[in-house]
């Protein structure tokens, strides 16, 4: 059995990873900060991963075999108020963490996003050169390169994806479904583009991933573009809303802090070919998240914190 140290175990990515593999083929130590676990089936810690000796004395303690990494400064707003915070955790740790990992001979997975790039071209391959607009997307550019730097053996994926978290309110899909759920009319923006992933496919593709060792650089987004009023509407037709409660928009109306990139699609050919087999479509995802909601996953994810 796989043992895997598991960073940002309370965040949405997190909690559904380990939740899904946990106990199968892996045995799964989560590591939050901010929230304590509860009630959860995997083993987890409540530690600060920025005080220093920590990440040595985890995985001393725990001796994993794979270490995933997805704990970050995530609100794209408040790292553009909270700057020197966003550097240390999104682009120091995870080099530290790159090294410690390395020196352990320990598999290391960096997960990144789709937000280094401005967005001017979409379609982006992983040799195109990023160009962040906000604090958030340049700490996440640091991120990777501290991590590829420190261990040239790590796997670092960019993602976006959405899907069920322990507060309700993490994902864009979420946003949209608590909104529409009490029919408010909510704004889709159509001059913001993105590949959106089901989380649970995402996890698919990353344990596929380490079981085929790769490293390097990869996108793993969603098979199809779309706008965000776009994915908006389909998940308002899929849950029986009034799709019409999802209103076209501009993100110049928005009144958001930090710059948006108009066209973060990624290309995934790269994935694609390494696993040998295509991406989940996006149907199949929406239904995976519309299934946990009628079978209440929401209210049980909310029960564990």
């Amino acid at each position: 059995m796989t043992k895997i140290l598991l960073t940002g175990a309370s965040g949405l990515l997190g909690l559904n990873l380990a939740m899904a593999v946990d106990g199968k083929k892996h045995q799964v130590l989560g590591v939050a900060n901010t929230t304590p676990m509860r009630w959860v089936g995997f083993k987890s810690v409540q530690t600060e991963l920025t005080e220093p000796g920590s990440i040595e004395h985890l995985l001393e303690e725990y001796q994993p075999e794979v270490i995933i990494h997805c704990a970050a400064l995530a609100n794209v707003d408040d790292c553009e108020h909270r700057p020197d915070a966003a550097e240390e955790v999104n682009a120091r740790l995870p080099g530290r963490i790159a090294a410690a990992a390395k020196a352990s001979s320990i598999k290391m997975v960096h997960i990144s996003t789709d937000a280094v790039f401005d967005g001017i071209k979409g379609d982006y391959l992983e040799t195109d050169e990023p160009h962040p607009l906000s604090i958030y997307a340049r700490t996440k550019w640091g991120g990777e390169q501290a991590v590829l730097s420190a261990n040239e053996n790590a796997l670092v994926a960019r993602v976006n994806f959405y899907g069920w978290s322990v507060t309700g309110k993490r994902s864009l899909a979420e946003w949209f479904v608590n909104n529409l759920s009490a029919s408010q009319t909510v704004k889709g923006f159509t001059d913001i583009h993105f590949c959106p992933m089901m989380v649970l496919d995402l996890v698919d593709i990353l344990m596929e991933a380490i079981d085929l060792n790769l490293t390097g650089l990869y996108h793993v987004v969603g098979a199809q573009k779309m706008s965000k009023f776009e994915f908006g509407r389909a998940l308002a037709r899929k849950f029986g809303f009034d799709p019409e409660l999802v209103q076209p928009a501009s993100v110049l109306d928005g009144g958001l802090t930090a710059a948006r990139s108009p066209n973060l699609t990624l290309n995934t050919g790269k994935i694609v070919a390494a696993i040998g087999h295509p991406l989940p479509d996006f149907e199949t995802g929406l239904q995976k998240f519309y299934d946990q909601y009628r079978h209440g996953f929401p209210e049980l994810l909310k029960n564990l914190a």
